[in-house]
């Protein structure tokens, strides 16, 4: 859910950045001291955060800080990028954000966020995960730590897997059986929509390949890497073998054709299990995407960062509202509410049915996008997506890569 409205806010890239680096950093820019009562929190989504969640941060902070009140503001993900261009850089700027995990970058890279480099030790010791810090990392500074995060894994039917005699996957090649043998002329074995890349790169991560690293100070695409197209032939297969989905689909709600009986496998980050209606719950299995030979496959981590806006006159105040997040009590209760804590000592309160250890197998070697202060430009070319797709048509993998790859080394090191 989550993951798919990030990457549809990811637009105009550029222009932000432009914009933002454009501000300066002025004496008239400085944050003042904190003058409001009042200290405004951006949360994205309509109830991505739950509301028992958002009442009791609204809540605490006025019992913490009599006077005071903290403004909660949801912006859906498609309104986010556009409108935090133009808020971070005036004078009616939210004091915290949340931003999707890929976005990070474009504003840290800005300078659009405060340092918290200095003050992490006082959030805690167990910060994570650690591809969601590195996103809010740059040039050796931490300003957007992490909020929550969510690691896609399997959801299957346990009729349809029982029916057919088949057991839960240990490795890759036996789950690439499965989902050929659960295809039938009217049904997926796997739901995999053509530009799914966000699903697809698992295949590439399992195989110990990247995107694109960072060399030195360039950004080098990785596609046509030979791990890489390992994973790439075994995708091609599953559009080929194990999918009705459309060629041409995304990866937008996937849990719709498994409700409707229309798949009876899909992949997507754990909050996912709370789309799928009751009666059909009583259907539904997880396990992790397995790896290669064994344990679980690295996938691409779905969640978001929390960040204080630099140009906030309520510094104080935004630090004190990331201090309640990173309290004993909200990590508590982010766990029991299935969004995986940004202090690892409370994933173990996420449960331990299937659902929450095929959650926490699949964090424990999850990868994220490049940290590239460009990417959010690559996901607003839709340059991944049209990759994949040309995968899903059957074109070779090699060429397909080698074209990406010259996209992306051009746009990343912009």
């Amino acid at each position: 859910m989550k993951i798919n409205k990030i990457a549809a806010a990811t637009v105009a890239s550029a222009m932000a950045l432009t914009a933002l680096a454009a501000c300066g950093s002025s004496d008239d820019d400085k944050p003042a001291a904190d003058e409001s009562k009042t200290v405004t929190l951006w949360l994205a989504g309509k109830e991505d955060t739950p509301k028992p969640l958002e009442e009791w941060l609204v809540t605490e902070y006025s019992k913490q800080h009599p006077g005071k009140t903290l403004k909660v503001t949801h912006i859906d993900w498609g309104e986010l990028m556009p409108r935090l261009n133009t808020a971070l850089q005036g004078k009616d700027t939210p004091d915290v954000v949340e931003v999707g995990n890929t976005q990070s970058p474009t504003f840290t890279s800005v300078g659009a966020f405060t340092d918290l480099t200095d003050k992490l030790d006082e959030l805690g010791d167990n910060i994570g995960p650690k591809g969601f810090v590195e996103a809010g990392t740059y040039d050796g500074k931490v300003s957007a730590v992490p909020y929550y995060w969510g690691s896609r894994y399997i959801f299957y039917s346990k009729k349809a897997f029982a029916d057919a005699g088949i057991d839960v996957p240990t490795n890759l090649a036996d789950f690439q059986k499965a989902a050929t043998q659960l295809k039938t002329g009217k049904t997926s074995g796997f739901w995999l929509p053509g530009q799914d890349w966000r699903n697809g790169i698992s295949w590439i991560f399992a195989n110990g390949g990247d995107i694109a690293v960072k060399d030195g100070d360039k950004w080098v695409a990785k596609l046509s890497a030979p791990e890489a197209q390992a994973g790439l032939k075994q995708v091609q297969e599953l559009y080929k073998d194990a999918t009705l989905a459309p060629k041409d689909g995304l990866d937008a709600e996937p849990w719709v054709p498994f409700n409707n009986g229309e798949a009876a496998m899909f992949m997507a980050p754990s909050w996912a299990r709370w789309s799928v209606p009751e009666e059909k719950a009583k259907d539904l299995g997880a396990f992790p995407l397995p790896g290669v030979d064994s344990g679980a496959a690295p996938v691409f981590a779905g969640g978001s960062n929390i960040a204080i806006s630099a140009k906030s006159k309520n510094q104080n105040g935004a630090f004190d509202v990331l201090k309640l997040i990173y309290s004993d009590e909200y990590q508590t209760l982010l766990a029991k509410n299935g969004l995986g804590p940004a202090n690892d000592k409370f994933t173990s309160l996420m449960g331990d049915d299937e659902f929450a250890k095929a959650a926490i197998a699949a964090a424990a070697t999850a990868k994220l996008t490049p940290a590239s202060p460009e990417w959010a430009a690559v996901e607003s070319a839709s340059v991944m997506e049209e990759f994949f797709g040309s995968i899903a048509r059957g074109d070779d993998p090699a060429d397909a890569a080698k074209a990406a790859d010259a996209k992306l080394n051009t746009m990343l090191n912009k």
